[in-house]
């Protein structure tokens, strides 16, 4: 029961940092983390063909050795002869003595030279991975950069469409809820002309309205009366 209480927490608390982490924080430490195995698996390559090279060069120092060693022996073996010739018996057995510790030496470097050889083959082989291994990440690592860039984009992309969505968001909600209300407008509009209209009504109801009709109804012959005087001396 504890563990999948634990299971639990660890499932909870990784999806709340998903959640909380920034996308293009978590890009970059994605970056960084390829590129610092990278640099590792350079280094690890670099040490395989350090050793390779060192291989060689001990070879070429064995060889030297084999070959300085199988030298000295075959002139061990003449000045042995030489003595074996002229009658020295001392001669002979003391250069005898050290052609034979030659050869051991010989054959010795022999043996090393020959391990040094098969050790070598197996770092050539070594090296060649370990190249084509840095090689193949490399490539990873550049795959890796190029998403960045096209993640990266397509991040602000969204930043820029969020943005687009809050303000149309906001225009609407102040459009709904702050802007001016025309049926209620409408409503005022008619009820004030309602209320002039049943003014003009009591007013015409009233003695003072009732004149206001005489004298408009007189201004109105006065003027019929002036325009027929106008016409007869225009003769119309």
């Amino acid at each position: 029961m504890l563990r999948r209480w634990i299971a639990y927490i660890k499932s909870w608390f990784k999806s709340a940092s998903e959640q909380v982490m920034d996308p293009e924080i978590e890009i970059q430490s994605s970056i960084d983390e390829a590129k610092a195995r990278d640099q590792a698996l350079r280094n690890q390559a670099a040490k395989v063909i350090a050793h390779k090279t060192q291989l060689n060069s001990q070879i070429e120092r064995g060889a030297d050795s084999a070959g300085e060693a199988k030298e000295m022996a075959k002139q061990a073996l003449l000045k042995a002869e030489e003595a074996k010739t002229a009658g020295d018996e001392a001669g002979v057995a003391k250069w005898t003595q050290a052609a034979q510790s030659l050869a051991m030496k010989l054959q010795a470097a022999e043996n090393n030279l020959a391990s040094l050889k098969n050790q070598y083959e197996t770092a050539v082989t070594q090296a060649e991975k370990a190249k084509e291994a840095v090689q193949s990440n490399a490539m990873k690592v550049q795959e890796l950069s190029a998403r960045r860039l096209e993640m990266l984009g397509s991040i602000e992309q969204a930043k820029m469409q969020e943005a687009v969505n809050n303000a149309v968001q906001s225009m609407s909600t102040s459009i709904a809820d702050e802007g001016p209300n025309l049926d209620a407008i409408e409503d005022k509009i008619e009820r004030r002309k309602a209320e002039a209209m049943a003014k003009a009504e009591l007013h015409e109801a009233t003695p003072e309205g009732a004149e206001d009709e005489l004298r408009r109804a007189v201004n109105m012959t006065e003027a019929d009366s002036k325009l027929d005087e106008l016409r007869a001396e225009l003769g119309l």
